[in-house]
């Protein structure tokens, strides 16, 4: 299905109210000292920063009053009215769909987590001027685990019950901050509101505000410049729709890949659900498609498009790479550890996995054990569904490879996540009731517990010792 929008206009589109948001809080740029709006400019752009962080569940953000000591009232209004106009969902938001894309994504839980670090983000470096912008944003390859957790700490609230549409859900906030995330990249690298940039800015030198992560990162926003005649908007409305659809088409097409298709309607509802969530935002609704066959085309047009758009440098296969290693990380068990690699290189493509520098990242026997064992079980797959409907290896394996990344990332708890306790109590009661398979037969969720643990996945009030531990490797 062909995309009826021309792409190059839309990467000269942002998200104005975002971009009003951080103008009003950041006020006029005029450091006489170099590329920034001043002492006082950064100084109500980290009370922003701060007062975000109290934004909890939905109900809340109606009425929003911020704890601690009183902000600057430019910065309360600011984010005030962000609120008011932002957390209102499309009128084309069906109630139903939600519910059920919410009910497929706890079916799925560790599966989608698989699919979202080794199919979504990695097609997510593959235009090369995202890809820049996400290398300068995040220093990735540096810190390639706290993008996997930014990640999914905006998932889960999106998908769990309730996390758009309730107002104990969390969902809207935590996308509503993730957006004027977006705007604050726009606004230092421009080294201003967006809509009045339109040549080059500068590539200038500036010393870090201090030794902190938060400071090195406002340091490598202010200085690298741009040029917005050559490369658009940074975060613009093309690069946003892209994304989009990592979230909700590149995890359909992979439960196809994996011979795990879901019905029609289903992937309908996982693809309204998504985009009422790109709607909180920011992305234009003009821009998402509501079925399978039309997300793939606007996904293959897209793609080629982002593909041809050359950066002043190519920051994909150090972003790859980083990526695949991490992931590569997080398995314990010997020779399938570096599974998640040629996993990566089969839900993207050879093409996408060699734009991303990822093309022969694993080792020889992983990649021989890999092919062998995708071919036996898509045939034991193939026969066993003839007898049992639901009997799939491909689930098993996904959900074992799942566990590893969400243990790693998300339940370790020596880096516990920073986010407010209406997240990550949700978060933690889905990830430990994953912990048993009710589609798969006994033998097959016994023998996931040894590839796993036993028990339910991570710890929650009232789950007991839900870590135990088997093998060396774990330290029994």
């Amino acid at each position: 299905m062909t995309f009826a929008l021309p792409l190059e206009p839309l990467t000269r589109l942002a998200d104005p109210l975002a971009d009003r948001t951080v103008s009003a809080i950041i006020g006029p740029w005029n450091d006489p000292a170099g590329p920034g709006p001043g002492p006082q400019g950064m100084e109500r752009l980290a009370q922003a920063t701060r007062l975000m962080a109290q934004w909890g569940d939905n109900a809340s953000l109606a009425d929003w009053q911020p704890a601690g000591p009183a902000p600057d009232p430019s910065v309360l209004q600011a984010l005030r009215s962000y609120l008011h106009e932002g957390s209102v969902l499309p009128a084309w938001t069906d109630a139903r769909k939600v519910a059920r894309a919410e009910t497929i994504f706890m079916e799925e839980g560790p599966l989608s987590c698989t699919l979202l670090f080794c199919a979504s983000l990695p097609e997510c470096y593959v235009p090369p001027r995202l890809a820049e912008v996400l290398h300068i944003a995040g220093q990735l390859e540096a810190h390639t685990e706290h993008r996997i957790r930014q990640t999914a700490a905006m998932v889960f609230p999106v998908m769990l019950k309730g996390g758009l549409t309730d107002g104990a859900g969390c969902g809207i906030a935590q996308v509503l901050k993730v957006r004027l995330i977006h705007a604050t990249i726009r606004h230092l690298i421009l080294h201003g509101d967006p809509e009045g940039v339109r040549g080059a800015v500068a590539p200038s030198r500036r010393a870090a505000a201090g030794a902190s992560a938060h400071a090195a990162l406002t340091d490598a926003l202010l200085t690298h410049g741009w040029d917005v005649a050559r490369h658009g908007l940074p975060c613009n409305q093309f690069e946003l729709a892209y994304t989009l659809l990592t979230f909700h088409f590149v995890f359909l097409r992979g439960m196809r890949t994996l011979g795990l298709r879901l019905k029609k309607d289903d992937e309908e509802a996982l693809l309204h659900t998504w985009n009422v969530a790109g709607h909180v935002l920011g992305v234009r609704d003009e821009l998402m498609p509501f079925s399978y066959d039309e997300a793939a085309g606007q996904f293959g047009q897209m793609q080629a498009f982002g593909r041809a758009q050359p950066g002043d440098a190519d920051a994909r296969p150090g972003l790859g790479r980083a990526l695949v290693r991490t992931l590569a990380q997080t398995i314990r068990l010997p020779v399938i550890r570096d599974i998640p690699v040629p996993l990566t290189q089969r839900l993207i493509g050879r093409q996408s996995a060699g734009d991303i520098g990822i093309g022969a990242a694993a080792p020889l026997l992983t990649r021989g054990v890999f092919a062998v064992g995708w071919v036996v079980i898509r045939a034991v797959d193939g026969i066993a569904r003839l007898f049992m409907p639901n009997f799939s290896l491909s689930r098993l394996f996904g959900r074992v490879i799942g566990y590893h990344v969400l243990d790693r990332f998300l339940l370790d708890q020596t880096r516990p996540l920073v986010l407010p306790e209406q997240v990550l109590n949700p978060m933690r009661v889905a990830i430990a009731s994953w912990h048993d398979d009710p589609r798969a037969p006994v033998w097959q969720n016994r023998l996931e517990d040894r590839w796993t643990t036993r028990g339910p996945w991570g710890s929650h009030p009232g789950a007991g010792d839900a870590r135990q531990r088997k093998g060396p490797d774990r330290g029994d």
